[in-house]
């Protein structure tokens, strides 16, 4: 166990080669378990510790890392470092903790848990998926996970925290099939809890929701395609916004010239309806942290208020570029990366009408009420998305479900449209790739209209196998 005093010791070495030092150390245990073919498939434990160190000596970064957690390794560890820059001696800077008024409280931590107990909440949804349909729904595969993340942020600075991050998660997929076509429904339930998660996020209710899914695709008929209203419920969540919005108000991307919204603040960048915020201290959810991966504070961003671009997410390095203040939205995957932006849970905040509303307002259209997977050039905001759940509006009613239907437009341009918010709320979670690196994330929205998007129908002729879900 390394004391405030070895830190200290570690860091002074290790800020001889530039202007700014940090240790980041992590003990992580973790648990998978996955459910195939009615049988559990699989079970990983995995316990993984280590340390990184980074130096800061202007514009450049050295970074190195470890997982032998002893003084001596340490020291050898912040000297190479450190001569990645320059010689330079300093004086050692006292370590003050820090503590967060952030309470993550969990009731049933993970590792007090027995494996046979987080099997049972595998066999219960998979058991649920089935029991719709057992002879329509063809697969399901259920996936578990918890992790206990404890790391120890130490930096010349003389910030010094210790920190414990308890994370749990479930994820079931559905596949029906009948004849020769195949569709698939997918459920997931996540949160900085233990496994009182699953007291009210139940498995055997995602499960039933992933299966009634894909059975209602199965009967769904093909999306039409052309320019149309589009209604995204609040139930969607919100991979619209985290994609099309989210990624492009990350400070680095901005300053590299890879977003559409580079040097644009104060300008009016959606409709003064829209307000997007990254909230990490939002309780309970899967994004949600203490403090980033750099120490600092979790906090409330106001990213666009009123349609008027506020500001981006920082990390250290890209705040000192432009004077600008810690959003805590430094984040890494591991003790084996530096920390770059990104975000925590990011959401397009309420607004006054109702759901129902806006879907009696849409004479036509389309209902959104879950999103797949898709694409975002961040440079320029394009994007296209897959709709997993969609229905027809007529008349201002949501009527018959469709499939294989696509969302294309622009980013910035569907902000800028957007001419009704709802006051219902919805979030989904994730696992957030940027840069070689995965860090838990979650987005949300209420329901929302937009006048005019691009749906693209299924191009398949009638009667071929249509898997995309």
């Amino acid at each position: 166990m390394l004391s405030k005093a070895d830190l200290e010791e570690i860091l002074q070495v290790a800020r001889r080669g530039g202007d700014f030092a940090e240790i980041f150390i992590e003990d992580k245990r973790s648990t998978k378990i996955g459910c195939e073919d009615r049988k559990i498939e699989r079970v990983i434990t995995g316990h993984e510790q280590g340390a990184g160190i980074r130096v800061i000596r202007g514009e450049n970064t050295a970074y190195g890392y470890t997982n032998v957690l002893k003084k001596e390794e340490l020291l050898k560890l912040a000297e190479r470092v450190g001569k990645a820059a320059r010689e330079n001696p300093v004086e050692t800077i006292p370590l003050v903790r820090r503590e967060s008024p952030v309470k993550l409280p969990v009731k049933r931590r993970p590792e007090e848990e027995g494996i046979e107990e987080k099997a049972e909440l595998v066999r219960a949804a998979e058991e649920a998926a089935r029991s719709v349909d057992d002879k329509l729904v063809r697969q399901v595969t259920v996936g578990y996970g918890d992790v206990t993340q404890r790391v120890t942020i130490a930096n010349t600075d003389g910030v010094y925290v210790e920190d414990e991050r308890i994370r749990s998660r479930l994820s079931v997929n559905a596949v029906a099939a009948e004849g020769q076509v195949i569709q698939t429904g997918y459920e997931s339930a996540g949160g900085t809890q233990g496994l009182e998660l699953f007291d009210e996020e139940k498995p055997v209710d995602l499960g039933r929701r992933a299966a009634r899914r894909a059975l209602l695709m199965l009967n769904a008929r093909r999306a039409p395609a052309g320019r149309m209203p589009v209604v995204l419920a609040g139930e969607a969540g919100g991979t619209m916004i985290h994609e099309a919005c989210g990624h492009g108000l990350e400070a680095d991307l901005a300053q590299k010239g890879l977003s559409v919204y580079a040097n644009r603040q104060g300008e009016q960048v959606a409709s003064e309806l829209v307000t997007v915020v990254d909230d990490g201290t939002l309780q309970g959810k899967f994004g949600t942290l203490r403090f980033d991966d750099e120490g600092n504070p979790a906090q409330r961003t106001v990213l666009i208020e009123g349609g008027i671009l506020r500001g981006y997410m920082y990390d250290r390095i890209t705040a000192s570029r432009e004077g600008a203040g810690l959003t805590g939205n430094g984040r890494r995957e591991s003790f084996q990366h530096r920390p770059i932006p990104r975000m925590t849970n990011t959401y397009l905040a309420p607004g006054d009408a109702s759901p129902d509303e806006i879907i009696r307002e849409t004479r036509a259209g389309l209902l959104v009420r879950r999103m797949g997977g898709g694409q975002v050039n961040t440079t320029n905001g394009d994007f296209v998305f897959e709709v997993t759940e969609g229905y027809l509006i007529q008349d201002g009613e949501a009527t018959v479900p469709v499939r294989g239907a696509t969302l294309t437009g622009n980013g910035p341009e569907v902000l800028k449209q957007i001419d009704m918010i709802g006051r219902d709320f919805g979030f989904s979670i994730g696992i957030c790739g940027k840069d070689g690196q995965g860090v838990p994330v979650s987005d949300a929205q209420p329901t929302i209209r937009i006048p005019e998007l691009i749906v693209g129908g299924i191009l398949e002729e009638e009667g071929d196998c249509d898997d995309r879900g």
